[in-house]
């Protein structure tokens, strides 16, 4: 088993179908796709197709939706299978989900629903995680989830929480600078905190997109990334570094052209940043 993800430093933008053209007609100026593992995760068809076409032009980094990973009794050996069989085919930069559970007795719900921070719940998700580990050969990373809700038994923060199961199985992690921002916002913590509390080597993709405003903001992916957030980007590459960095959109997606754009406002932080840093 690869127990070690080298650092990868580029800026690329989530691949869905309304962009497949684009990618397979046009060099298109990004330095890796990520692709939401769950939709190429069959024997064939045309997805899976366009799939190998692009990957011979881009790095492919895999996003998942479905592992479920806080669920109670072990994660689904099936579907771990299936995910293997995609990923020795793909072979990509690394293979990522969410800090969340998904299903129970087989049903999935599509929703990534959130997880008590108790030592309890640590547990389950470390032996999920070193099941996964296992089973795909490689080591993973976690995702920090948008936020809606709080359990009074939570005996860390979710940072403090990130952190040690990093520390106990090895894994990644994927900063959703979006996700810290909703999450602050709606419960009222410091997303600086959050930030400091993440370990730095520990951070291998950051996730940029746009959420909806109201009394609670909600994780939409359905508009361009917000000034705030990309303030908070700003902080985030001055923490970690240069860390590959990838703007999500699932509804109301726009032309490629459009997102391009939006990535060059990523690259123009990253590399101020780095500018004063050195």
């Amino acid at each position: 088993m690869t127990s070690h993800i080298a650092p990868f430093t580029g800026f690329g933008l989530g691949l869905r179908k309304e962009h497949y053209a684009d990618y397979l007609e046009r060099d298109v100026p990004v330095d890796f796709v990520e692709i939401i593992s769950e939709n190429y995760m069959v024997d064939g068809g045309r997805p899976l197709a366009t799939l190998d076409a692009i990957r011979e032009r881009h790095a492919v980094a895999m996003h998942g939706v479905s592992m479920s990973i806080g669920t109670v009794g072990g994660l689904d050996r099936a579907y771990l299978a299936r995910l293997k069989s995609l990923a020795d085919r793909i072979e990509p930069l690394w293979v990522s989900d969410h800090l969340c559970w998904t299903g129970i007795d087989g049903h999935n719900t599509h929703d990534l629903l959130p997880l008590p921070y108790t030592s309890q719940a640590l547990d389950v998700v470390c032996a999920n995680i070193n099941q996964a580990q296992d089973a795909l050969r490689r080591p993973i990373l976690i995702e920090n989830p948008s936020s809606y809700c709080t359990f009074p038994d939570a005996d860390m923060s979710e940072w403090e929480f990130l952190a040690e199961l990093a520390r106990r199985t090895g894994c990644y992690l994927l900063l959703d600078v979006n996700n810290v921002y909703v999450s602050a916002v709606n419960h009222g913590f410091d997303a600086q905190a959050f930030l400091a509390g993440i370990p730095a080597e520990r951070v291998r993709q950051i996730h940029l997109a746009g959420h909806t405003p109201g009394e609670i903001l909600i994780d939409t992916h359905d508009r361009a990334v917000c000034d705030d957030v990309w303030s908070l980007y700003a902080d985030a590459c001055a923490r970690f570094g240069p860390v590959a960095t990838m703007i999500e959109r699932d509804d109301d997606i726009p032309p490629l052209d459009d997102l391009l754009a939006e990535l060059d406002q990523a690259r123009v932080i990253a590399t101020a940043q780095r500018s004063i840093a050195a």
